[in-house]
Order: C-alpha cells, then structure tokens, then sequence
C-alpha cells in the first residue's frame, strides 16, 4: 500500500513536497499552486515537527515505487466528531493522476476509524476550479468563510477561506 502515516523522520521530505504543490516555480507546474496569491513558504521543518507532538493530528503520505514521498494530507480530530483535513500536497508533476484522490479515501478510512462523522476542509475563496474538486468527492460549502492567517507566507491580495464540509 503506498499510503502509509508519516513519521517524524519524513519532515524534510514533507516540507519539499507541500511547498513545492502549492508555493514557487515548480508549483505553477500543477494546477493546485497558491503562488499568484501568497509569497513565501507554505510550511517550515518546525511546524511539521510540532504536529508530531500532538496526538490528535496524523499525516498520511503517499510513496512511490522509489520510496519518495510525492503525496501527503494532515488529518486532525477536532470538537464534535469531526476531522479536519488540510495540506493535501500532490508533487505538481504528477497531479491528475489519482493521487489525491487515493489520499482523500484513505482520510475517509481514518475519519471512520475515528467515529468522526464529518470531514471538515478549508480552501482559498477564489479558487473556484478547487472548489469544484472538493465538490465533486461530496464536500459542500457550509456558508463559511474566515480570513487566512499564516505565518510563513505575506498575502498579495486579502485571502479568505471557505470551509466546506461531507459526511463520512
């Protein structure tokens, strides 16, 4: 099975993908990049390190043949049987190809194995086509939106997030 939990010794190789899928050159390469609206980085080593302290967030990764890891998603359990997904990171080159597809069953296992029974998602209000994506594997817009605070990356443009929401 090539998804299997990250471990703390995969945070380098975490880091790379996840800036790679949304920040920088090589993320205009896939169609998931974040880098007309943010500058900077998505994620550094220590907030990565830091997930692996906590109990209720896991990191599922997708390897390759090779042993490279060219897929991730961060899962955490959160109030009110819910799980909330988010950094989910296709190598940009191989985007279209499943992979993310594959990540979202295997987060839809965990959830269930958890007893949650909604996935919660975040995703940039004026991303429509990933919007779209997320709506086509069940996930719907709550009527929420909050603005994004990040603290590895400067916003060109005010960014909000519309979170959306699927039963498991």
């Amino acid at each position: 099975m090539p998804i299997t939990q990250a471990q703390l010794t995969d945070v380098p190789a975490l880091a790379k993908l996840v800036n790679s899928a949304y920040r920088g050159e090589t993320s205009k390469q896939g169609w998931t990049s974040e880098a007309h609206l943010l500058e900077g980085i998505r994620i550094d080593e220590a907030e990565l390190n830091s997930y692996f302290a906590r109990p209720e967030i896991t990191i599922l990764k997708y390897i390759n043949d090779n042993g490279e890891i060219i897929g991730c998603v961060y899962l955490e359990k959160t109030a009110n049987q819910r799980l909330y997904l988010g950094m989910l990171s296709v190598n940009p080159l191989l985007q279209n190809g499943s992979i993310g597809r594959q990540l979202l069953a295997a987060a839809d296992e965990h959830a269930q194995a958890l007893s949650c029974t909604h996935i919660k998602i975040s995703v940039i209000t004026t991303r429509h086509e990933l919007i779209s994506w997320y709506q086509r594997r069940g996930y719907m817009p709550t009527g929420e939106t909050i603005p994004l605070i990040t603290e590895t990356s400067i916003a060109k443009v005010p960014v909000d997030l519309l979170i959306m929401e699927k039963p498991v």
